[in-house]
């Protein structure tokens, strides 16, 4: 056994886990029956795991032990106590932060130090939406009759979420953790490529106090496991996190029964840099803009629009700095960029970079000596129009394409020139046309002088291909509460006009 192996195993038999992924229903582990998927390290190409899919029976059993367990957390635990539960989940976790950065790290191939900063952020996940847990008020409405009418917020019951590859215990814990404060209970299927975080988290959740069965993991395939709970009678709200593709098929399957969707899908985002911006302090941002988490990221400002008079110094500008960028094992503290996640999109990113050559681009890639791995190194597509491609299609690796423009006017309409609606940034010294471009530009988050920044408690979301609805700050509380209207007749004698009452 590998050192790298003996790492996952030992992470693993500290999280109470078995020798491979299970699924998690009613707080027990359960393999399933279904076909067999197999997990490969994405820095060494072998095998890690072999397991079988969780199949429909497993989600059926997963919607039983949701429905059941919700009654229980609503009705036998206060609101303060659910919060509470939940700061005991935020603990426990920080408690187990190296060992869910480790798995995390070796399956999904990010490095260590963005695994421990994400492993952090989840637990101030369940710390923020505790916080909530005993503060969703209703409202009184002045209505004109006369009656007393006030608004209370419910529960919608079990809410089922779809979470992916690229960022797995972060997504776990963005979707759950607002779900569950606001009284509902969750199936979650991660990715069946990065299950093994979802599982720990939810399991680590038990042991500090959650129910067993509010939350239930299915380890397994969209097509069996993803439809059966879609279908499953206790789901009230779908959510999913993933490509506009896979989303298409999500929602079609909730709205053929007729359940609703939240969408968090991909982007394009216009990453903007003006002449009079600070270049140095824009080139940084734009590297971690792209390159970060090997651009696998569906934030990543993957269109940097340059304005002409310094497009060609600033391009020499991220192309000299793209070689100082560690890439390597994703355990080892140096690496700052690992391989991609999986072999099916490193084959997409590397095609869509042969592309962009074969469609005539200048093509800027920094050099690798690594001779395993799915390893794509930091990538500048320039020379192409708005229209190519690379520049209308979301490529999900390390691959920005440069894109010049004259004016403000210009950079506006370049920006929007695409389907996706997620984020994008301005670089500029000039505070009213910063905030110009904020208001111009389609875009769920906007970022001025800065980039990725993001937190719980801000809402976050898109539009057209980027998907609807918003997934974290109190939007979610929303997303998963339904408003119940109640009317109270206070007028001392009925005024009902319409009837007979015998004397």
């Amino acid at each position: 056994m590998t050192d790298r192996n003996q790492a996952l195993v030992n992470a693993m038999a500290a999280l109470g886990l078995g020798s491979k992924p299970q699924s998690l229903i009613g707080g027990k582990l359960v393999d399933g029956n279904g076909e067999l998927i197999t997990l490969v390290d994405p820095f060494t190409e072998e095998t890690l795991f072999t397991y079988a899919d969780a199949g429909s029976e497993l989600a059926n059993q997963a919607g039983n032990a949701a429905r059941k367990s919700q009654q229980h957390w609503v009705l036998d635990y206060t609101a303060a106590a659910r919060g509470q539960v939940m700061q005991d989940v935020s603990r426990v976790v920080l408690n187990q932060l190296e060992n869910l950065a480790t798995i995390e790290s070796i399956v999904a191939g990010k490095p260590i130090r963005d695994c421990r900063v994400e492993v952090a952020k989840v637990a101030e996940m369940f710390a923020y939406y505790a916080g909530w847990a005993d503060k969703l008020h209703g409202e009184v409405i002045p209505v004109p009759s006369g009656h007393l009418n006030y608004t209370v917020r419910e529960p919608l019951g079990v809410v089922f979420q779809i979470t992916p590859w690229n960022a797995p215990i972060f997504t776990a814990g963005w979707q759950i953790a607002p779900a569950i404060a606001t009284g509902n209970a969750v199936v979650i299927k991660p990715s069946e490529l990065t299950p093994i975080t979802t599982v720990a988290l939810v399991k680590l959740a038990e042991e500090a106090g959650l129910p067993t069965g509010l939350v239930n993991v299915l380890c397994g395939l969209g097509p069996t496991a993803g439809q059966a709970a879609i279908e499953h009678e206790a789901v009230r709200k779908v959510v999913f996190v993933g490509s506009p593709e896979t989303g298409r098929l999500v929602a079609t399957a909730a709205g053929a029964a007729l359940k609703p969707v939240v969408l968090e899908l991909g982007g394009k985002s216009a990453n903007i840099i003006f002449d009079d911006a600070n270049l140095k302090h824009a080139c940084l941002g734009a590297q971690a803009a792209i390159f970060s988490a090997a651009g696998q990221s569906c934030v990543a400002g993957s269109r940097l629009l340059v304005q002409r008079s310094v497009h060609s110094k600033f391009i020499d500008m991220l192309s000299q700095g793209m070689n100082n960028i560690t890439l390597g094992d994703p355990l080892s503290e140096e690496t700052e960029i690992g391989p991609i996640s999986n072999a099916r999109q490193y084959q997409r990113v590397t095609q869509m970079i042969v592309k962009a050559k074969d469609d005539g681009a200048s093509v800027l890639t920094r050099a690798s000596s690594e001779s395993t791995g799915y390893f794509v190194p930091p990538t500048v597509v320039d020379g192409l129009n708005n229209q190519s491609v690379c520049a209308q299609n979301e490529i999900f690796g390390p691959v920005v394409t440069a894109i010049p423009f004259d004016d403000e006017a210009h950079a506006i309409a370049l920006a929007n020139d695409t389907q996706f609606g997620l984020a994008g940034a301005v670089w500029t010294a000039d505070l009213g046309r910063a905030h110009r471009m904020a208001d111009a530009v389609r875009a769920g988050t906007f970022w001025i002088n800065s980039y990725k920044a993001i937190h719980v408690s801000s809402p976050f979301g898109g539009s057209l291909n980027s998907g609807f609805g918003r997934s974290s700050g109190t939007d979610a509380l929303a997303e998963y509460t339904s408003p119940k209207s109640v009317w109270v007749d206070s007028a001392p004698t009925p005024k009902i006009a319409f009837g007979y009452v015998p004397s």
